[in-house]
């Protein structure tokens, strides 16, 4: 361990994962440890067994449950958009290769006490029950602007300049949506978390719904997303195969793992008794505590079912998004399923998810509405879990931390802090112009 290395990755959760296998494909020698004896960190995919010991101490799970081993349960699950940053990073790095991914069936909205499918296209909207008959011609004209857009085509503009203009004028003033369907675009196909966006210039709004109706094209499929088979644990694995073909060291079950800093520089990393010396540090929150502050909270209820979520058409995996107007709140909820299609559960078993951004201590209560979308449950486990965001300057300090997991079951805002990272790391800018094609995913059952 006494060499001499570019970076050090601390934490095999996915966003370090992700880190290690980018800096490694750049050229740089990357060693990558772990205080855990397992791969993932809190992003980590557990067993039955091992769910239970988690969440329920020692008792056995009952027999009715399935074998154990038939589980992979991702404590952070997150599907991944068919067009989108993540999936293309996949692809930058070729890591693709060693996944299997499969789509997903069904993206749905939350709209007036009830659940329905988010509309992405002007043929979805003129079919969707989410509007009126005047409200659909309206929508329809809005999602047409929106698939003839193109940043290099003037004519496609309209004569609005999206770097100006804000998206609450291009969707109230300019196509006259009502406030009711401005909701499920900005938070079920934008997946914008709260409602700051509509001040904002309405370019990246435009671009978010582009990029969620390109993705849905992608796989012909009910949703725009796709999911590895065996879960998101398959995703840490694979980067760190990715990482030794490019020379890089895994250390896993490293205890302390303590950062060593000279003037308030990282130049290294302690364990056992041995440092490996560095020119930065790479880690999540729980490796450098004093140099992160909690901001927030995320809520969530993990259960097992024998079915799948009603009203989603029969979907054996699914998001469906809760707009925080819908339920009276300052932060969305969400709900995520998948099942024995995805091998993440025994044959006729199901994995939901319900979380939200905590607003009070009390997580059963505050994630009742969306609970009470899922019909009966075999078995719930309900948790919580603080957000950290660093508050150093890694150009001063040499240490880049990420941020916690949010309580989005999709990428995107993750890949948006891998992307800062990497900028942060290298003074470079991610090239993600890569071929689409080369991550397939498959329909079939």
């Amino acid at each position: 361990m006494d060499e001499e290395y570019d970076v050090i990755v601390l934490g095999t959760g996915l966003k370090e994962c992700i880190l290690s296998g980018l800096l490694s494909v750049d050229g740089l020698k990357v060693l990558h440890m772990d205080r855990n004896d397992y791969y993932g960190g809190e992003s980590t995919s557990l067993n039955l067994n091992q769910l239970w010991k988690r969440f329920k101490g020692s008792d056995s799970p009952p027999e009715e449950l399935g074998a154990s081993r038939d589980y992979n349960v991702d404590m952070i699950p997150k599907f991944m958009m068919a067009n989108g940053a993540l999936v293309r990073v996949l692809i930058h790095t070729n890591v693709t290769k060693y996944l299997n991914f499969k789509a997903v069936d069904g993206s749905f909205v939350y709209n007036k006490g009830k659940i329905h499918k988010v509309p992405a296209t002007d043929v979805e909207a003129l079919k969707s029950p989410l509007m009126g008959l005047f409200e659909k011609r309206r929508a329809r004209k809005f999602f047409i602007y929106v698939q003839d857009y193109d940043d290099n085509d003037p004519k496609s503009h309209e004569g609005l300049d999206l770097t100006k203009v804000p998206a609450k004028d291009v969707l109230s003033k300019k196509y006259g949506l009502d406030d009711n369907t401005i909701d499920f675009i900005g938070h079920a196909l934008a997946l914008y978390r709260d409602d700051k966006y509509l001040d904002q210039p309405a370019v990246d709004f435009i671009k978010k719904v582009k990029l969620y109706a390109e993705s849905l094209a992608r796989f012909a499929g009910g949703s725009p997303y796709i999911y590895p088979l065996y879960g998101l644990g398959e995703l840490p694995q694979a980067f760190a195969r990715l990482s030794a073909v490019y020379g890089g060291t895994y250390m896993l079950n490293k205890p302390e793992c303590k950062v060593e800093f000279e003037d308030g520089k990282a130049y290294g990393v302690t364990s056992e008794g041995e440092t490996a010396k560095c020119k930065k540090v790479v880690c999540d929150p729980s490796y450098l505590p004093d140099k992160v502050t909690k901001v927030g909270k995320v809520a969530r209820a993990i259960c097992i079912m024998s079915h799948p979520i009603p009203n989603t058409n029969d979907a054996h995996s699914t998001q469906v998004i809760l707009p925080q107007k819908q339920l009276g709140r300052k932060s969305d909820m969400y709900l995520f399923c998948c099942s024995y299609s995805h091998n993440v559960a025994p044959k006729g078993k199901y994995i939901a998810f319900v979380t939200t951004e905590a607003e009070t201590d009390s997580p059963e209560q505050e994630l009742k509405p969306g609970i009470d979308l899922l019909g009966p449950v075999d078995q719930i486990f309900f948790d919580t879990y603080d957000r950290y965001e660093p508050t150093n300057k890694g150009a001063e300090d040499h240490c880049f931390i990420s941020t916690s997991y949010d309580a989005t079951t999709h990428f995107e805002t993750t890949v948006q802090d891998v992307i800062a990272m990497y900028s942060q790391i290298t003074g470079k800018t991610l090239d993600l112009s890569v071929d689409l094609s080369a991550a397939s995913a498959s329909n079939e059952e």
